[in-house]
């Protein structure tokens, strides 16, 4: 997945959150639909759309990269577990002081996606609030998705209706199938296993020879 870069004005974002407006759906393109502000922002930039508004309580924002043309498909489920998993990496990396909560897997439509928040806790160094960035991130072989809606640790009951509305707002169109994410659906066994299986196996037997071997010559 293309690194994504997720610049904020957290000064600007807090001060304008009283001039926020009802959400509206906004169509990111032909496949994938979401919420937000009324007042959006777009901005086309390095390859990547970018979508921000200020909602009743919290900050929206949402980025379309595209991936390059010559982006190799994801072979297998564990290729697109990789990928988000390097994903959430790249953006804790982003803040010193930042670290990952309620990691999970979820499904947007056919599609596998990731959820988890990102506590930044600069509260010892600025004296701001804990703030808290929620992310969905969803892969497709034609482009990467990141959605986040970010606030001020404070206002976490204030912001709930807000960021579940924002979040179930997500629709995927059904062409958009796990074919698009990854090639095959097949598991496959994984190297652990293997390990434990063609490593494993003689360990066990051997282990069952001298047992045998020892009740055979207590027996005699």
């Amino acid at each position: 997945m293309k690194k994504i870069i997720l610049s904020i004005t957290i000064i600007c974002m807090f001060a304008t959150l009283g001039f926020s407006q009802a959400l509206k759906p906004v169509q990111i393109d032909s496949l994938v639909t979401i919420s937000l502000p009324a007042n959006f922002l777009k901005k086309d930039t390095l390859g990547q759309q970018i979508y921000s508004g200020n909602g009743a309580s919290g900050y929206m924002v949402v980025i379309k990269a595209k991936n390059p043309a010559n982006t190799k498909p994801l072979d297998k489920e564990r290729d697109l577990n990789e990928v988000l998993k390097n994903t959430v990496n790249d953006i804790q990396k982003q803040s010193r002081t930042g670290h990952i909560m309620n990691l999970r897997d979820t499904t947007v439509g056919s599609l596998k996606a990731k959820v988890f928040t990102l506590r930044i806790d600069n509260s010892n160094t600025t004296g701001e609030s804990p703030q808290l960035r929620n992310f969905i991130l969803i892969y497709t072989r034609e482009a990467a998705y990141t959605i986040e809606y970010l606030i001020p640790e404070e206002r976490q009951e204030i912001a709930k209706a807000e960021l579940k509305a924002f979040s179930n707002s997500l629709k995927i169109a059904p062409e958009l199938q796990r074919h698009d994410q990854y090639v095959s659906d097949a598991k496959g066994i994984s190297f652990g296993a293997k390990v434990a299986l063609y490593g494993g196996l003689p360990i066990v037997l051997i282990i069952v020879l001298v047992v045998v071997r020892r009740n055979k010559r207590l027996a005699a």
